[in-house]
């Protein structure tokens, strides 16, 4: 009999969500057993706004006979705004066997109404730059007094730049960067902070730091903040006390405000923090405020502020230096081995009015000094003077820095061991899965993307972290969100993301370079404005999430609208400016830009997203677009034929890039593809086994190569350590993924200082063939978010063994493949209860194959076995599986 289990309970994809303005918040869980073969056949939910779950319930789903466990929707009592709701969910297996009820969860909700913002009022403090043109931060308080025993207390609140909330000296929570960064125009977040455990009876103190950043930084390559030139703060304390009474403190005119030791703050410049000027305890209930000024009143809207909808900016780990050391020019550098992003925690004993200086960098020049080239006109410093107090201790607030190295200036060398500490800051998102395998070097590949996630996911998915630029670049996302959703969850991050997508394309269906959009990068290239409809479906595919396609609907269909607006030929994409093969190898000299013609690219993509676009139609219930797209998708399929491709089969434009794409999007005919693959792997095997492809070819390299039997070419592609390559940079010393791939040259000099990023995750996008094809987990869009899972791993090249783990929405899928001595593979895998796995074991044979010591046949949870011109095919169960299979007969 299966005994089952109740598990990771998930709203919304987060775990106990404090704060969401979701009517209708979807709920998941996972099922865990011993047994193999265990599917969900029934489950029942309840919901409460207790946690004994006593009646009257806000919701009771009774037995539901379904085989659903991921994002269900709420469908009970109307929710109430600033409510805890627990929810907690009870399964049957396939046989009617019955589990306990699980551990309850939570979620709770926020406001609902633009309403409910009544007696909170925007207000500003603004502040005279000094002499050198810097902006001190608005330091905001207000004190009040509770009146009787509190039972819980929240605090909503927003700004217009970024803020951080204390509460009686203390921070309210462990985030950072709030409100984060959205199309501030028509989208502003707002966070839910639960401070209940640190207000006291009696005196009590609200503080706010108020900062410039993404509001009022420079954004890109413009001087000017891109957003306003007022800083504002929105805020709402309400107090529910025992007896059931509430009081509510928001902000108004009755707020003070002063200036402080943070003189500074730029998210490319970095800080300048005067520990002389602190105004200890400012924001606790004693601090005496006399000196201070009233805060102003400001005319802002609050109709478009929504609840965080991704996860929150944390610190997620601490990195201590691994040298400290004296350059060549005799600077003092600190040394954390790790490109990363964040900032410097580090503590001081200085005299009153010492200079403390750091300055960020990626890479030292090959001579070994300090190097700053990169960063463009970004300062990256923090600037800390001393007030002589003892032992100083001070991190920055509002800004971030992309690094590896630090420059100290102000401390002697011998006093920065143990006091130095590399603070890593990224969207607090779920681990999703790891990679492992027999080479050091790919191992270390995979490491390398991970970091680059890490770095670049900083509320928005952007191009780097370091130099003045730091965007949300449509092109890199595509084409690295399907090795993203290997690394971690990203389901929420990208449904935020893609909103502000949705919420800055134009009228035309036109999509900006990046998003938030920045007027001076541009818009509408092919592969970059692609992104609206590439990215939804990864979200639909990868998690199961229909409602991010329902959302996104109208933009994926107003691209392609877009597209086919252009020029004379409504099936042909060849006008228009296209950022083509950016960085492709077989560019011009003195080019960006790959040899593949650009309107050969935006074709291809026209085609593949319109695809996308009926395939989305067709999961909404749309039949009317599904067939128009589908129909629409096989026309530009055609002209791309007529126009790119010779009668016998050929692809006119013979690079790698072009026939990655044309293949990857099954453009050609089907009795063309075998030739052109063919001809794609010539063209890679004649350049000796080495890459040529920039951003758009790149990701499609090995996939295509696998697909049609070349998987030990890819494999050389993989391997190759030399110059160009994915293990080059390795072999360098990266450790992040490179914007070129020769951002250092063998002879140690750089690729260029005017585009030369050191953390750009874009070449990252292998990492999806590592886990997808090396390991062999994907999954199938007819059974989205790993309910049915495609495992076909990948044994190749010199590796001798390789594992992947991908904790879906699930469970934990497990895939991993050895070779013995003697010829023969072990495989094993692991499917999570409630879903099974179609499985292909390349070159094996009925009888060839045991499944823990027993016949395939006969073993429990493998079913449909027969081979094919593939390998052995079969379905499993869910359930933990050994196959071994003999070496093949000489």
């Amino acid at each position: 009999m299966a005994i089952i289990e109740i598990y990771d309970l998930t709203c919304n994809h987060k775990t106990n969500p404090v704060g969401i303005d979701d009517r209708e918040p979807r709920l998941s869980w996972k099922l865990r057993s011993a047994s193999r073969g265990v599917m969900q056949g029934a489950y029942r939910i309840q919901a409460a706004a207790n946690e004994r779950f006593e009646e009257p319930l806000a919701w009771d789903t009774g037995k539901i006979e379904s085989g659903r466990s991921v994002l269900v929707p709420y469908e009970g009592a109307a929710l109430q705004s600033r409510t805890r709701y627990f929810y907690r969910v009870k399964a049957w297996t396939q046989d009617g066997n019955e589990s306990e009820w699980s551990v309850p969860s939570f979620f709770e909700t926020a406001y609902y109404s633009e309403d409910e913002w009544a007696g909170a009022d925007w207000i500003s403090f603004e502040l005279p730059a000094d002499e050198q043109g810097n902006e001190p931060i608005a330091y905001l308080r207000k004190a009040f007094r509770t009146k009787g025993r509190i039972a819980s207390a929240r605090v909503y609140a927003t700004a217009l730049g970024a803020y951080k909330l204390y509460v009686n000296g203390q921070e309210a929570d462990d985030t950072h960067m709030n409100p984060g960064w959205t199309t501030y125009e028509k989208r502003l977040q707002y966070q839910t902070y639960d401070v209940t455990g640190l207000l006291a009876e009696g005196e009590n103190a609200l503080g706010v730091m108020l900062g410039n950043g993404w509001y009022r930084s420079q954004i890109g390559w413009q001087p000017d903040s891109l957003y306003g030139g007022t800083r504002a703060l929105l805020a709402k304390l309400h107090v529910r006390y025992e007896d059931g009474s509430e009081e509510i403190v928001g902000t108004d005119g009755s707020w003070k405000g002063s200036d402080g030791a943070l003189r500074m703050s730029e998210l490319y410049h970095g800080e300048l923090y005067d520990a002389r000027m602190e105004k200890r305890g400012w924001s606790s209930a004693a601090y005496d405020d006399t000196d201070w000024s009233s805060a102003s009143p400001y005319s802002h809207t609050k109709s478009t502020l929504v609840a965080q909808e991704n996860e929150p900016v944390r610190q997620v780990r601490e990195l201590v230096p691994v040298s400290v050391h004296t350059t060549p020019r005799g600077e003092t550098v600190i040394d954390f081995g790790q490109n990363m992003v964040g900032w410097v925690r580090f503590a001081v004993s200085e005299k009153a009015g010492t200079v403390v200086t750091l300055r960020h960098a990626e890479v030292l020049d090959k001579e070994g000094n300090f190097y700053t080239g990169n960063l463009r006109a970004a300062k990256q410093t923090v600037t800390y003077i001393c007030s002589g107090d003892g032992q100083e201790t001070f991190q920055p607030v509002f800004s971030f820095q992309g690094f590896r190295y630090v420059k100290v200036e102000g401390i002697p060398a011998e006093r920065i061991a143990g006091r130095f500490a590399g603070c890593v800051l990224t969207s607090d998102l779920k681990p999703g899965g790891s990679f492992r395998c027999s080479d050091p070097l790919i191992n270390k590949l995979a490491e390398n993307i991970v970091w680059g996630q890490i770095g670049n996911f900083v509320d928005v998915p952007t191009d780097c972290p370091q130099r003045d630029e730091r965007l949300g670049w449509t092109g890199d996302a595509q084409a690295f969100i399907r090795a993203a959703t290997y690394n971690r969850n990203v389901a929420p991050f990208f449904a935020k993301w893609l909103k502000d997508l949705a919420a800055d394309q134009q009228e035309d269906g036109g999509v900006p370079h990046v998003i938030p959009e920045v007027k001076v990068a541009g818009y509408n290239s092919a592969a970059w404005g692609d992104a609206a409809v590439i990215c939804p479906w990864v979200v639909y595919e990868r998690y199961g999430d229909e409602r991010v396609l329902r959302d996104q609907f109208p933009s994926m269909k107003g691209w392609v609208e877009y597209i086919r607006a252009q020029g004379e030929n409504e099936f042909l994409w060849n006008t228009g400016f296209h950022f083509g093969d950016w960085l492709g190898l077989d560019a011009k000299e003195n080019s960006y830009v790959g040899a593949t013609p650009r309107e050969l690219i935006a074709t291809a993509f026209y085609a593949y997203s319109t695809g996308i676009v009926a395939k989305a139609a067709k999961v909404l219930g749309l039949e009317k677009e599904a067939k128009e797209y589908s129909e629409l998708r096989d026309r530009v399929a055609s002209a791309f034929r007529e126009e790119f491709v010779t009668p016998s089969g050929r692809v006119a434009s013979p690079t790698q890039t072009a026939y990655a794409v044309a293949l990857m999007f099954d453009l050609l005919e089907e009795k063309d593809r075998r030739q052109a693959a063919d001809r794609f792997a010539k063209l890679i095997e004649e350049s000796g086994a080495q890459l040529t492809t920039g951003f758009v070819g790149t990701p499609y390299l090995c996939h295509v190569l696998t697909r049609f039997g070349y998987g030990e070419l890819a494999y050389k592609l993989l391997e190759r350590r030399e110059y160009p390559s994915w293990l080059y940079p390795v072999v360098r010393g990266a450790t992040t993924i490179w914007e070129h791939w020769d951002g250092i040259k063998p002879d140690g000099s750089f690729w260029s200082d005017d585009m030369n990023s050191y953390n750009h995750y874009a070449y990252g996008a292998v990492g999806d063939w590592l886990f997808g094809s090396v390991a062999g987990i994907d999954a199938d869009e007819n059974e989205p978010g790993y309910r049915r899972i495609k495992l076909s791993p990948l044994p190749g090249g010199s590796l001798r063994h390789a594992e992947a783990t991908l904790d879906s929405p699930y469970g934990e899928i497990r895939s991993a493949w050895k070779r013995l001595a003697n010829g023969g593979i072990v495989y094993e895998m692991t499917v999570p209860a409630n879903a099974s796995a179609d499985v292909v074991l390349p070159g094996a044979k009925l009888g060839s194959v045991l499944e823990s010591g027993r016949p395939l046949e006969t073993a429990e949870g493998v079913s449909d076995a027969a081979e094919s011109a593939d390998g052995l095919r079969f379905r499993l169960g869910s359930g933990a599986y050994r196959f071994e299979l003999a070496p093949l007969a000489e």
